[in-house]
Formats: C-alpha cells, sequence, structure tokens
C-alpha cells in the first residue's frame, strides 16, 4: 500500500483520516495528500496524480476525480480531525483566526465562480487615491488555527482547518446564498462544538467580520477580537434596575473612540508584543457597550496612537471585557499570519490552481456568447469544487504537523544558507524548507523500498540458480 513508502509519523497523522472514509476513499486521500506535498510548479490534479503513481500508486485516475466529485465523505469531518490533531499544541486559550481569500480562476463553465474584490492587486495611485481591483474566480472564507512556534517566542502559523466557499447572490438561488459574514459565523459556530469543554476560544478577524452578523452569533465561550470604526456608537452599562418599569439595555451615549483620542491625559504608555517584535504605544482603554454590533454584551474598547505620530490613530473591541488591552492588541497582530498562510498556499501548494468541477455542453449546441458563466440555479461540480481547492489547505496542516514532530531544524537551516549563500543571517525554517525537508524523507524512503524489492528478487534468483545447478 502507499502507506509503506510514506513516513511513519505522517503515517500516523494520515490513519487518524480514516474513520471519516471509506476504504477505497481513505486509498485515494492518502494518494491526494502525497502527491499534493511532492508536486511542484502548478497543483493541476493530472500532476498530483502522477506523483502519487510515482510512489506505486496504481489506481485509475478516473477514480480520483470520481472521489472528488461523488465519494461518500465530508469536508468538515476532515476538519474536525485537523483540529485534534493540532490541540496538543495549543494552550487553553485557543485563538481562531477568519478572513476570505480569492482564488483566481479562468473559464466560464467553472462552478462558484464570480467576480470579487482582488485585495492582493488592489494599490494606491500617484495621487494616494485607493484604486479598488476585481478578479473573476472562488472566494474561500477560511477558519484557521493560530499554533505557537516552540522555536522561537511570539510567532506561530495559521493553519487552516475549516472552509466554506463564498456565492454571489445572482449566481445562486436566493434561498442558498449567505454573505461571508453568515459563513464565518457557522465556521465559528462548528468549530467551537469540535473543542472541548476546558479550552476558550477566541477569534480574531478584520473590519469586515468585526460586525453584528458575527458578534451577535457568538457561542456561548466564544470571543471575538478586531478593529472597532473610530465613529461607531458607543455607550454607557445600563445602571442597576431600580424595579420599577422595564429594565435598561444601555446607558447614556459615550464619546465615540475619535473624540476620545482627542483628550491628551487619557493615554497610558504601554509596551505590545505586536507582529514578533516589542513596540511603544499609547494606549486608552475603556469597557462599554457597541450596541448597534455587540448587542447588550460589554465590550473592551482599546485606542491606541503612536508616540511619534507616524502612524494614524486606530481602535480595538474585544467581546471579553476583562482581557488586558495589550493582550487585545497581541490577539489581533496574529490575524496577519492567515494572509502569510494564504500567501504560502498558494505559491508552494498551488490553492487556486486545480481546475477542476467544470461543466460540457452536449455536443452539438453552441456556447451563449451573451451568458459568460452557468445558469445560476445549476450545480454541475459544485462537490469537486468543494472539496479540491481545500486539499492544500490539509496538506499545508499536515506537513507543519510532520515538521513540529520529526523536523531538523538546525539541518535545514544549514542547508537553506548553502543553497542561498546571500542568506545567511537565516535562523529559523520557512514553511518551503519544512515541505522540502518531507518531501526528502519520503523519495528517501521510497528509495529504499525499491532497493530492498530489488535485492529480494535478486535473492530469490540466487536461489532458484542454485536449486537448477542442485539438481
Amino acid at each position: 500500500m502507499l502507506l509503506h513508502c510514506i513516513p511513519s509519523a505522517l503515517c500516523a497523522q494520515l490513519r487518524t483520516f480514516e474513520p471519516c472514509f471509506t476504504a477505497p476513499g481513505f486509498r485515494h486521500f492518502v494518494a491526494l495528500m502525497t502527491g499534493w506535498i511532492l508536486a511542484r510548479g502548478r497543483h493541476q490534479l493530472t500532476r498530483v496524480f502522477r506523483m502519487a503513481r510515482a510512489l506505486g500508486y496504481t489506481a485509475h485516475h478516473s477514480s480520483l476525480y470520481r472521489f472528488l466529485s461523488a465519494g461518500r465523505w465530508c469536508l468538515d469531518s476532515v476538519g474536525g480531525v485537523l483540529v485534534q490533531l493540532l490541540l496538543p499544541f495549543m494552550g487553553s486559550r485557543v485563538v481562531a483566526l477568519v478572513d476570505d481569500s480569492l482564488c483566481r480562476k479562468c473559464g466560464s463553465q467553472i462552478f462558484g465562480t464570480g467576480v470579487h474584490h482582488d485585495a492582493a492587486r488592489s494599490t494606491y495611485n500617484r495621487r494616494g487615491r485607493r484604486v479598488i481591483a476585481f478578479g473573476f474566480g472562488h472566494n474561500w472564507v477560511t477558519l484557521a488555527l493560530w499554533v505557537p512556534c516552540p522555536w522561537l517566542a511570539g510567532r506561530g502559523w495559521a493553519v487552516p482547518v475549516l472552509f466554506r466557499l463564498y456565492r454571489q447572490k445572482a449566481r445562486c438561488p436566493c434561498s442558498l446564498y449567505r454573505k461571508r459574514t453568515e459563513l464565518a459565523a457557522e465556521l465559528i459556530g462548528l468549530l467551537a462544538t469540535l473543542l472541548p469543554s476546558d479550552r476558550r476560544l477566541v477569534v480574531a478577524g478584520d473590519a469586515a467580520y468585526c460586525c453584528k452578523t458575527v458578534l451577535r452569533a457568538l457561542p456561548a465561550g466564544v470571543d471575538f477580537v478586531g478593529p472597532l470604526p473610530l465613529d461607531a456608537a458607543l455607550y454607557g452599562l445600563p445602571a442597576p434596575h431600580s424595579g420599577c418599569g422595564r429594565p435598561r439595555r444601555k446607558g447614556y451615549r459615550l464619546a465615540n473612540p475619535r473624540t476620545l483620542a482627542a483628550r491628551p491625559r487619557a493615554w497610558t504608555r504601554r509596551v505590545a508584543d505586536l507582529y514578533g517584535r516589542s513596540v511603544s504605544l499609547n494606549v486608552m482603554s475603556r469597557v462599554c457597550l457597541w450596541y448597534p454590533s455587540a448587542g447588550h454584551r460589554p465590550v473592551r474598547v482599546v485606542i491606541t496612537r503612536d508616540p511619534k505620530r507616524r502612524a494614524e490613530i486606530r481602535a480595538y473591541v474585544a467581546t471579553d471585557a476583562d482581557l488586558d488591552p495589550v493582550l487585545v492588541l497581541s490577539l489581533y497582530s496574529r490575524r496577519w499570519q492567515l494572509e502569510v498562510t494564504f500567501r504560502e498556499m498558494k505559491q508552494e501548494l498551488g490553492f487556486e490552481d486545480p481546475q477542476n468541477g467544470f461543466w460540457r455542453r452536449r455536443r452539438g449546441l453552441r456556447a451563449n456568447t451573451r451568458r459568460h458563466a452557468p445558469k445560476p440555479r445549476a450545480h454541475h461540480g459544485e462537490r469537486a469544487v468543494a472539496r479540491t481547492a481545500p486539499l492544500a489547505g490539509i496538506a499545508y496542516a499536515l506537513t507543519l504537523l510532520w515538521y513540529l514532530q520529526q523536523g531538523d531544524i538546525q539541518r535545514d537551516v544549514a542547508r537553506a544558507r548553502r543553497d542561498a549563500p546571500w542568506y545567511q543571517h537565516k535562523s529559523t525554517p520557512s514553511f518551503q524548507d519544512m515541505r522540502n525537508a518531507l518531501c526528502r524523507e519520503i523519495r528517501r524512503r521510497r528509495f529504499r523500498r525499491i532497493l530492498r524489492w530489488a535485492r529480494l528478487r535478486q535473492n530469490d534468483r540466487d536461489l532458484q540458480a542454485f536449486e537448477e545447478l542442485a539438481a
């Protein structure tokens, strides 16, 4: 079986996914994961299949396509197993990161495609005005877990575990349409059910997800950290109920963060660990109600200002009013690691490369030039699209888990310095170094197995020749 060519630590991780699949489906899953990790360049499914066949996998390529399009397995159950594998590397406070990313596609017959905002291509012109770019493809809402780095304090990785494909309202039935924030709220609720009761979940997201849809749908024991608009409507805590009439839901209206920042004597100098380094900031904190979005749940508002006035004033909000202001800033700064993960998944693992999940016209029918995509209510290729791209995130998680258990940091850093003499200040391995180490181990194990098999074949030939001579 293909598992004999895989390192023992990776093989043990893959076997934990066995209850999620049927027996043939599990073999296809192992082949896809090993081929996905070993493939270089563009990760078309055919190239992934070739890498799996190079390791001795003999199934027909059509069976792997059927595994993605019609297999009896659920992507959320695979994400649940990933969560259980990552829990030993995290503490009592589990930090989750939520964001969406655009996977550019070409072709009008791929399911779920549309025109979305392209944050990577959006920029500023010479006059300082914002230039917004759009791209055609898939938009994935992703929920990742922040795993701390054992050899570098304050750093970590964002490991994606749960995925949802966002579809535009014009390209799907009205009953199936859900906003990105609704998909994010669904993923947060699903992750909360997968965690044990002794772990507390804190979710960090950008301004698009720090809104009423997400904050008011948070399960019990789940908190959110995100940016706060400078003109947010803040209210004081309600006064104690006197027993006459309906209890108050909110107190009197307070000054917004922009007005609070104009007060010169309300600042406190604090040192926060942001993005891997210590930063000195002027911090102002309040416990109040952000009633339009968070309702009657008390929140902590943190306002920051650069002492040298090099950056603009910013405000942040945490639904846990007991959090320290410095911890709020540190938790929100971890959100950037998810952007780094998106980059590594696209460049190293081909997150946006597979062109799977398209439909074909019947023979003899001509293309409709007025319509640039399939019918909004069509479901051709839905399962294939929903299952193919997240395999890059699963491969990312398996590579990182294997390296945390079996990786040799000194050896890989020395190899990277040898290959790049101009990069002598490198002291920690990157994800590319981790993946290269895993690929070398898989090839080394496969080569040893081939040599062992060749020796057995030679021994059989020698024994047969000896028997012929003895006869």
